[in-house]
């Protein structure tokens, strides 16, 4: 375990257009899960990007005509896990790891002074089947991480991960000394909203003028710099 007094630094990485691309599998894997969890015909995904879970459940629901209760949502969210558990080989055929983020992430993990979880929208399983599809998760304290079925307000999100991160390290992350990475202007104004930084990465379907718009001042148009970003998410390294 990393002595206490070495960390300083949290990042929270978002996981969809961030690190990874599962390239149509997650909508198709609704597809299956609403027909399985209530045996109706699927109609409509409701808009997920930056989304948390829940909230996508929520609306997803309603566009089929399914009250959205605890119970409704508790049972599309099972089969949608299911869905990935047993798609694990079709996510890792069809999906891929984006240019430079198994790099960025062993950098990062070799550093004694980082502490790298996930902030994502993505169901807590969910989330670790995508990572380990892609040979991401063994550089992730999945542990120290918030996820899209631990609230629906995404900047709940990253106090539940520095929560976490402090029972996980014995360090308290303020603010100054939490990163956030992602790709939407969802992502941004979470990290607006609780005071941490945030570095955004233009490799999903937000443009870099619109992660600016957004609020973002350090945004990058995707992982392959693995040095620039370092320095970026690790200042003061002499990198």
């Amino acid at each position: 375990m990393i002595a206490p007094r070495t960390l300083r630094l949290l990042v929270l990485w978002d996981v969809d257009h961030t690190l990874l691309q599962s390239r149509g599998v997650g909508r198709e894997m609704y597809e299956r899960a609403v027909p399985a969890a209530f045996g109706v015909p699927f109609r409509k995904l409701a808009d997920v990007s930056g989304r948390t879970e829940l909230d996508i459940i929520a609306e997803t629901l309603t566009l089929h005509g399914i009250q959205s209760t605890d119970a409704n949502t508790a049972r599309l969210a099972q089969a949608l896990t299911d869905g990935y558990e047993t798609g694990r080989d079709e996510l890792a055929r069809r999906g891929r790891a984006l240019p430079g983020a198994r790099e960025v992430l062993a950098a990062l993990a070799d550093d004694p002074a980082v502490h790298q979880g996930v902030l994502t929208g993505n169901l807590r399983a969910v989330a670790r089947i995508k990572l380990e599809a892609f040979d991401l998760a063994r550089f992730l304290d999945l542990d120290a991480s918030a996820y899209g079925d631990d609230h629906a307000d995404r900047a709940e999100l990253v106090t539940i991960a520095r929560y976490r991160a402090a029972e996980r390290t014995g360090v308290t992350f303020d603010a100054e000394h939490t990163v956030l990475v992602g790709d939407t202007p969802r992502d941004v104004e979470a990290g607006r909203r609780t005071g941490v930084r945030v570095v955004a990465v233009a490799s999903g379907r937000s443009t870099a003028s619109d992660l600016r718009a957004a609020g973002a001042e350090d945004v990058l148009p995707d992982l392959t710099d693995v040095s620039s970003l370092v320095r970026m998410l690790v200042p003061g390294e002499g990198r």
